[in-house]
């Protein structure tokens, strides 16, 4: 019987937002696993599982360092899905540089590290773009602003370096307030499924406001177009790594074509709840990287 850990947090005192989790363990155990939900940071022993597959540990965002060298510990006690290398890679958003480099379609991307000479300078003065972190998850620390509005991204951006974060600037994409944003989930080297959802940032949102990471989400038929660019992403990680699942974040550039937003692959959530058609071949895949 192969023992799996799905590692998540701990987000008290509020209940844990993984909505897929309770079902993946009870299917997982109905398919003959023992299968155990465990907090990353909690005094476990990874050894004793034959798999670890990170779930929805949401807070790394907040504790990078920690969480990534977490998973370099965990990775050389037992099979960690995915792999240590691909959280570390994966866990700065700087990753966009290097994909657009290798010829992937993103959206463009400046970065303002801290202590960069007049970083202010790079904020647009002719377009709305949007600000954020390059270690984030659920629309943390970011806002969209208007030319008019820009003393409250200074202010924004000072505030990120000061915590010692390097920033992002995007031009917001115009089509995620019609199109919206797609996510096409893979798992076990296959297209699993795909959901859209509205846009996260709404005009005048402050930074640090709470902010709903998914509105609108529906299921989504990919187009050819969309399928193709998600697969090029996947093809230029370095090293070629090995990945058990993967979420690519797309939206339409102003030419129509999609552009890649984000890669998701440390603990994307995967939206069983809204597919569950996707459970057996998650479990199934599991159950495979957990057996020698």
């Amino acid at each position: 019987m192969p023992r799996v850990a799905l590692a998540t947090y701990d987000p008290r005192p509020e209940p844990s937002k993984d909505r897929d989790l309770p079902g993946l363990r009870a299917a997982l155990e109905e398919a003959g696993a023992e299968a155990d939900a465990v907090f990353w940071d909690d005094d476990i022993d990874w050894a004793s599982y034959d798999l670890v597959v990170i779930r929805s540990t949401w807070d790394y965002s907040w504790r990078a360092a920690e969480f990534t060298a977490w998973a370099e510990r965990c990775g050389k006690l037992t099979r960690l899905a995915n792999p240590a290398s691909v959280v570390r890679w994966n866990t700065d958003k700087r990753y966009l540089g290097e994909l657009a480099a290798a010829g992937v379609p993103t959206v463009p991307t400046r970065f303002l590290a801290p202590g960069d000479a007049d970083a202010a300078a790079g904020l647009p003065g002719d377009h709305e773009y949007v600000v954020k972190p390059t270690s984030g998850a659920g629309a943390r620390y970011a806002a969209r602003y208007t030319p008019d509005r820009r003393e409250a991204a200074v202010r924004h951006l000072a505030r990120m370096h000061a915590e010692g974060l390097t920033a992002m600037v995007q031009p917001y994409m115009r089509s995620i307030d019609t199109g919206g944003e797609r996510a096409l989930q893979f798992f076990g080297g296959s297209l699993l499924h795909a959901s859209r959802k509205r846009a996260v940032l709404a005009p005048g949102t402050a930074f640090d406001a709470d902010k709903v990471a998914h509105p609108g989400l529906e299921p989504w038929t990919p187009t050819p177009a969309e399928l193709t660019v998600a697969e090029r992403a996947l093809a230029a990680l370095p090293d070629a790594p090995e990945l058990l699942y993967a979420r690519v974040d797309l939206v339409d550039g102003d030419d129509g074509e999609p552009r890649v937003m984000e890669l998701e692959l440390v603990e994307p959530n995967l939206f069983l709840f809204l597919h569950p058609e996707s459970v057996p071949a998650v479990v199934a895949a599991i159950l495979a990287a957990a057996t020698p």
